[in-house]
């Protein structure tokens, strides 16, 4: 397996010079071993650095590189262990405990208790390099785990992280004078309020038990916690100053209380590993059997034998095959399937906010605030114990919301939205070791131009930041008094401007806490001329349009005109607004929109060799001045060439032209190409073999075919230019080359696979729909972002569409609010006297107004020592979408199947780590957090998502185009790609419907993607992102025909339909109104495809359904048991 880095800069070159910042193909740079080359050098993740030994095991961080999977088939358990090993002993308290933050960490057994046990597993060397294109290389079965299990469950030694004092004073630990008086009542439902009983005159020792069920008993070899004193007292109008406690002796008086913790909650031992599903996924029934292209089982998979005797019940499965891959009678299948009604409780990782006190505490009273919980804490939700092997339902019945940082109220009502600026941990680990124990990869991702339905704008001409690390002042900032403030990244301490002391709000004096700045993270500027290094530029259209017999046949000319004719008046911009043409075949033509003229003039250049611009200055023009010429061109156009027979593309001599055009100024470049292009700079050459799209081994030609477009695009970048690329083909067009254009200049692709204006009426539609949303969206021009951290976490990896300026400066000569990001942080200087950290990211862009705007975005997230902390603040979907462009970057630079297998070695690892550092009690089954429950769904998803998948059928340019969205798109668009949501919507009804703009919304549950869940008298919603489809049973009920479809029966539904006619009917309006609501969270436009059985996109449909098997790929059942089996090694 390639040792390659999962963490390599987005995109590929050969060429040092256009490296998309420091350091972009570790083949073509041969970076030297042991050398720090910038951002690309990467030291999480590396064991030498961690302070506590990390157990073996197979995956991404123990030893830097991914290391393999060994087939399902090569793991034959032995005989299980005998004993558990006992807990170390206890030392005796000499002093009451002492209180501090709510910790997660799960209690230590306080005494062994009688009957036999198991001895530690003996770890176990890293397996062979085995591809990860079939788990089963041959039809040998896998053995079934044999448990042993006692009458109850025994516990274990303390974890190894707990066996290590803290390397220095403990965040927000309280004040020993606050800890005397009696706890307040707690503010938090998801703290118990059963006190514990400490005995203060005979605490347990080694060989007693706990006084109480929630006794607490230090391992041995542990050091209390050291007191980190409060800071000094500080000016608080709103909020004290906060930041590193000053150094000195620790305070006097009474010592202060300790915290006991409650023994974690989880399944008993008494469930045993469920029977997996038949081998061809059957079930018995008395109507006949729904379709599935997927039921067969390939030679090559067998079936897993099942444990226990047969017909017996083990968890919540059905008594028949555990619903891994069931087929329902369609008779049998109820409105709310079985298994989702006796579902347990829906995911939700409920806030675990801070006791208050009644004047609202800053960061600085963040100990004495929380002495209320020393005593009254209990396992949080998002640490609850579940046993993935026994819990079928663990789908939410609606989309899962972001975690919440356990941060104290007043700080978290002002945190930023996490639409905008999400963490994958919601808790920092305290030092790098720490993070990499935790196995988690730490990143953001950033959806920094979003739409904002509210979005503060200061005209102040006083831009108040830090004078040593420049970071805007934020919520999160301390005033020290009225004069000075704090800064919350690199801590020192500022003048506060007299213009700051003026509120424009209030209209009051003397109250610079209140100002909208520190009022809100997320927050614009309108910039002073000091932020511009040149007049602001106009806003500058060019489109490129291939005008060849190819382009000409698919009928996207015609659209395209009449969109633009549709949308000029409504183009971002301001008078000085200009717009300009070129079209290309076999050669370059301009079009002369000069004022003056009766009519267009075209100009042909035929030398593509020496592109040169025959009239400069008439080939941008002024849109408002020569509106009608434009128009005139719009209509004309389409007529221009529509006899044309040239079939040769010249798209590189093309694009060299648009670069020449726009170059003084900068602008936007809208591309629209039909075919591969083959004459002059840039031709390209198919590369894709057909017979290949299905292969299980690696796939080729994911990196770019040549340098030519990713030079352009950097050179774009230079003059403030971006290029977006509208692919509209039937055939390859080599979109891993032609993608490049739009990734180092800061733009976007479209793509649009067998356009054709009559044979696709569904392409079409979508055309439209984002062309119209593409010409009126919100833009920036000649943009700059940086993103800031506290002083001690550093930035190594971006990903998106953008180039690298320097270490923490994106280049986006364009910025559109559909583009998200995403970057790789590390842990530099350990954060031992931090309570929080802040990250900041900066955007600065030109409006299309010609205005010099700053919007800002600050994240405040805490800072824990425990690793069941960093556990319980761990964000699925957010490590999910950072670990897809990771894997993106990994199919690139190294090959897919080393992707393929870090993905799966990462919810390995992350599992493992906690199984062998979190949980105190060791259980049969494949155990998580409740916050990670759907984490290996997710990373089955990814690997069955078009970009990462084997042995199925995939286009190349299919492929690489998911590949970009995984990259470019925000998380939560990202998502549905990766793991599309399942409605049934033939029995909607108002019952918790939404009312939005006097429109009822229906809110149907999520099902899981599994043919289980379908049956043949029903109709099912399944939204994937890009694309909705509707399946409608062969049993439907004719109501719904009637109602919603408009046909009188099933065989009358038309084959390609993609819109439902407006009947006025409830049932017409209700299904209209839902899908009407799912498109309009997104900016793109999601084509509707009705399916029915016979329907040739009936097996694409079948393909999203993550939960089954198909002939290539394990279904859910069995990949989890494929992470117990290597888990348990």
């Amino acid at each position: 397996m390639s040792t390659a880095g999962f963490n390599s800069q987005n995109g590929t070159g050969t060429g040092q010079t256009y490296a998309n910042g420091p350091s972009q193909n570790p083949v073509a740079l041969q970076q030297l071993p042991g050398v720090n080359y910038g951002m690309t050098h990467q030291s999480p993740y590396n064991p030498m650095q961690a302070k506590v030994p990390v157990p073996p095991g197979p995956g991404l961080y123990p030893s830097g590189p991914y290391q393999p999977i060994p087939p399902v088939s090569s793991y034959h358990p032995g005989p299980p262990p005998t004993s558990y090993p006992s807990a170390p002993g206890q030392p005796l308290l000499s002093r009451p405990p002492i209180g501090g933050l709510p910790s997660h960490t799960p209690p230590q057994s306080a005494s062994p208790s009688p009957g036999p046990r198991l001895p530690p597993a003996q770890a176990t060397p890293p397996p062979p390099a085995v591809s990860s294109s079939s788990y089963y290389p041959n039809p040998q079965q896998p053995m079934a785990p044999a448990w042993q299990y006692n009458t109850a469950p025994p516990p274990v030694g303390a974890a190894a992280s707990m066996g290590t004092p803290p390397h220095g004073p403990v965040a927000n630990h309280m004040n020993p004078a606050a800890s005397l008086s009696g706890p307040p009542p707690l503010s938090s439902a998801a703290y118990s309020t059963t006190p514990a009983v400490i005995s203060q005159t005979q605490p347990p020792g080694p060989g007693m038990p706990p006084t109480s069920l929630h006794g607490y008993s230090q391992p041995a070899g542990t050091a209390p916690p050291p007191i980190n004193p409060l800071a000094p007292h500080s000016y608080q109008p709103s909020r004290p100053a906060y930041g590193p406690p000053p150094t000195g002796p620790p305070p006097t008086g009474p010592p202060p209380t300790m915290k006991p913790t409650p023994p974690p909650t989880g399944p008993t031992m008494a469930n045993a590993t469920p029977p997996p599903p038949k081998a061809d996924g059957a079930v018995a029934g008395n109507g006949p059997q729904a379709s599935n292209s997927y039921n067969h089982v390939d030679n090559k998979m067998v079936g897993l034998t099942q444990p226990g005797p047969p017909g017996r019940h083990l968890g919540h499965y059905p008594s028949l095959p555990p619903g891994y891959q069931n087929t329902s009678a369609p008779h049998a299948t109820s409105p709310m399937h079985p298994a989702m009604q006796a579902a347990t409780q829906p995911y939700t990782q409920a806030p675990q906010p801070y006791q208050q006190l009644p004047g609202g505490p800053g960061p600085a009273q963040l100990s004495p605030s929380l002495a209320a919980l020393s005593l009254k804490s209990s396992t949080p939700e998002a640490l609850r114990v579940v046993n993935l092997l026994q819990e079928r339902n663990l789908l939410p019945p609606s989309p899962v919301p972001a975690p919440t940082p356990c941060l104290p109220q007043d700080l978290q009502k002002v945190n930023c939205n996490p639409e905008v600026f999400r963490s994958t941990l919601t808790s920092i680990p305290q030092t790098q070791s720490l993070l990499n124990k935790a196995k988690m990869p730490l990143g953001l991702l950033l959806h920094p131009f979003k739409d904002l339905s509210q979005l503060p704008v200061v005209t102040s001409s006083t831009i108040v930041r830090c004078r040593s690390c420049r970071t805007y002042i934020n919520p999160f900032v301390s005033f020290l008094d009225q004069r000075r403030w704090k800064c919350n990244l690199c801590y020192r301490v500022n003048d506060v401007p007299e213009e700051f002391m003026y509120n424009p709000v209030s209209k009051s004096y003397g109250e610079p806490h209140k100002r909208p700045e520190v009022q809100n993270a997320t927050i614009e500027f309108i910039a002073p001329s000091e932020y511009m290094l040149r007049p602001p530029q106009p806003a500058v259209y060019l489109f490129v349009l291939d005008v060849s017999h190819n382009a000409v046949e698919t009928g996207y000319l015609n659209v395209f005109c009449q969109s633009l004719l549709d949308n000029i008046n409504a183009l971002p911009g301001d008078s000085r607004t200009k717009v300009g043409f070129i079209t290309f075949d076999s050669t370059i033509h301009f079009y002369n929109l000069q004022e003056g003229l009766s009519q267009p003039q075209m100009l042909i250049v035929s030398d593509i060799e020496d592109i040169f611009l025959p009239t400069p200055d008439s080939l941008l023009v002024n849109l408002n001045e020569c509106k009608e010429l434009v128009q005139d061109l719009l209509k004309s156009l389409p007529n221009l060439f529509e006899k044309t027979m040239e079939t040769q593309s010249a798209l590189g001599s093309a694009l060299q032209a648009a670069f020449k055009l726009l170059s003084p100024t900068g602008g936007r470049m809208s591309v629209f190409q039909t075919q591969l292009p083959n004459l002059g700079a840039g031709a390209l050459q198919s590369r894709e073999d057909p017979n290949q799209r299905a292969s299980a081994k690696d796939i080729q030609h994911l990196s770019p075919a040549t340098d030519f477009y990713k030079k352009l695009a950097l050179d774009c970048s230079g003059q403030q230019v971006a290029v977006d690329l509208f692919m509209l083909s039937a055939q390859y067009c080599d979109l891993a080359s032609l993608g490049c254009i739009s990734r180092y200049s800061a733009g976007s692709v479209y793509y649009y696979p067998s356009y054709h204006h009559q044979h696709n009426p569904g392409q079409v539609e979508r055309f439209q729909k984002d062309l119209k949303r593409y010409l009126t969206r919100k833009i920036g021009f000649e943009a700059v972002m940086r993103i800031r951290c506290t002083k001690g976490l550093s930035i190594h990896t971006f990903h998106g569409n953008f180039f690298v300026r320097s270490t923490d400066l994106l280049s986006l000569p364009n910025v559109n609010p559909d583009a998200g990001f995403a970057v790789q942080m590390s842990i530099e200087e350990n954060l031992d006297d931090m309570q929080v950290v802040s990250f900041q990211a900066a955007l600065l862009y030109t409006s299309s107004k010609g205005e010099r705007r700053i919007r800002v975005h600050t994240l405040c997230l805490p800072v824990v020592n425990s690793l069941s902390d960093v556990f319980a603040g761990a964000d699925a979907q957010a490590i999910t979408g950072l670990l897809a462009c990771m894997a993106v970057d990994r199919s690139v630079t190294a090959s897919l199947s080393d992707a393929r297998d870090a993905m799966t070695n990462a919810a390995i690892d992350s599992l493992l780590s906690y199984r062998q550092s979190v949980l105190t009690i060791q259980q049969p089954g494949l155990l998580a957090p409740a916050c990670l429950r759907l984490f290996p769904l997710y990373i089955l998803a990814l690997l069955k998502q078009k970009a990462f998948r084997t042995g199925t059928s995939t286009r190349l340019d299919d492929r690489v185009f998911a590949m970009c969205q995984l990259k470019y798109q925000p998380l939560a668009y990202s998502t549905l790609m990766i793991h599309p949501a399942l409605y049934r919507v033939d029995d909607l009804t108002d019952e918790g419907a939404l009312n939005i703009s006097e429109r009822t919304i229906p809110q149907p549950r999520m099902l899981q993607l599994s043919v289980e869940k379908l049956s043949r008298d029903g109709a099912f919603l399944m939204d994937a992102g890009t694309v909705i489809y509707l399946w409608i049973g062969r049993n439907c009920h004719p109501n719904f025909l009637t109602q919603v479809l408009g046909v009188p029966s099933y065989a009358a539904v038309p084959e390609n339909l993609y819109l439902l006619p407006e009947l006025d009917t409830a049932e017409s309006q209700r299904t209209r109104a839902f899908i009407s609501w799912l498109r309009d969270q997104r900016p793109f436009y999601p084509s509707l495809h009705v399916i029915r059985d016979e329907s040739q996109l009936k097996p694409t449909f079948m393909q999203n359904m993550i939960e089954d098997r198909t002939e290539s790929a394990l279904s859910y059942y069995e990949f989890l048991l494929h992470l117990q089996q290597q888990i348990s090694k």
